[in-house]
């Protein structure tokens, strides 16, 4: 088994990445490990010709603009927030294929950054890809397990030079550069580049995505603060999906027919495998109770994914 030196592959990818980036460069930058970590180690080659774009999707988590953006501050990375949220919604409208929804949005974020790197005079995109997503996208002899919207949703047409100093690595070396360069996400937990979107089977309406939104939340919450109590060992990666199902439940004394909610919480190394975690069940029920009381009005019933990677992944899409 080869052994990861973080220290050795910073020097390597810096003076790589001095000798391709012969321009301005954009990075598209998430708020998540993997292009936090390739920002950090763009900021070190190219300095101040690197401009940080964080896109407003739509389908972001709760609170998830002001946080990149004061993480990108801090990093001392200049960046840019762009509010695209209308134009990702008006672009899923009437889509319910997840290939779709992924490769969509791929494309959408692409023609954004091509906006802002015209104003910028962008030359590079850079991309936190890492080796799953590739390798979960397909192409040549691997079957397409799912396009991730970095890879299989980029446009032919891309006007930019595409640049990922991180193509090769797995996450567990992602986790072990960027505390190596002192990110603070080092340990946050994965999301998924299409967001949100990937949350809600079916179509992501805004209303539907607000929904999901308020689900993930309590989630998160709940089970950072059984972690934090010792009730439970903290998930690799923890989430709600509202599910295309509708089930008769009572509010009070009066019959309901509401959405139903399921939460997903999993351990896994690399993300290539992962495993259901075995959530304590007051954990569970207080979950239950607090999602079904604070959206009363949408979902009245809320199951628990017990499934391993394989045969499930870890996103529902």
């Amino acid at each position: 088994m080869s052994f990861f030196d973080p220290a050795k592959f910073t020097e390597e990818a810096v003076q790589s990445l001095k000798k391709e980036l012969t321009g301005k460069a954009i990075i598209a930058a998430s708020g998540g490990v993997d292009s936090t970590v390739a920002a950090a180690l763009a900021s070190k080659a190219v300095g101040d010709k690197l401009l940080a774009i964080y896109v407003d999707t739509g389908y972001m988590r709760l609170g998830e603009s002001a946080f990149v953006s004061s993480m990108l501050e801090d990093l001392g990375v200049q960046h840019q927030v762009v509010d695209a949220s209308e134009r990702f919604y008006n672009g899923l409208k009437g889509i319910i294929d997840p290939e779709e929804k992924r490769k969509i949005i791929g494309e959408q974020f692409i023609r954004v950054f091509e906006e802002e790197a015209r104003k910028y005079g962008g030359k590079f995109l850079i991309q936190g890809t890492i080796a799953p997503d590739w390798i979960e996208s397909g192409g040549g002899m691997r079957d397409t397990i799912k396009s991730h919207h970095n890879v299989g949703g980029l446009p032919d047409d891309m006007e930019m030079i595409l640049c990922e100093p991180i193509r090769e690595l797995y996450k567990d070396e992602v986790r072990s550069l960027a505390e190596f360069l002192e990110v603070s996400v080092s340990h946050r937990q994965p999301f998924p580049g299409p967001g949100l979107a990937v949350r809600v089977i079916g179509e992501a309406t805004p209303e539907r995505t607000e929904i999901v939104r308020q689900a993930c939340h309590i989630v998160e919450e709940e089970l950072e603060l059984a972690a934090k109590a010792g009730q439970m060992e903290i998930p690799w990666q923890y989430f709600a999906v509202l599910m295309p199902v509708k089930t008769v439940g009572v509010q009070g004394d009066v019959r309901a027919y509401g959405n139903t909610i399921a939460v997903r919480a999993v351990q896994s190394y690399d993300a290539m495998t992962a495993q259901a975690l075995d959530v304590p069940h007051p954990v569970l029920r207080k979950i239950s109770e607090r999602i079904t009381r604070t959206l009363k009005s949408d979902v009245n019933r809320v199951v628990y994914d017990v499934t391993d990677k394989p045969p499930g992944t870890i996103e529902w899409e």
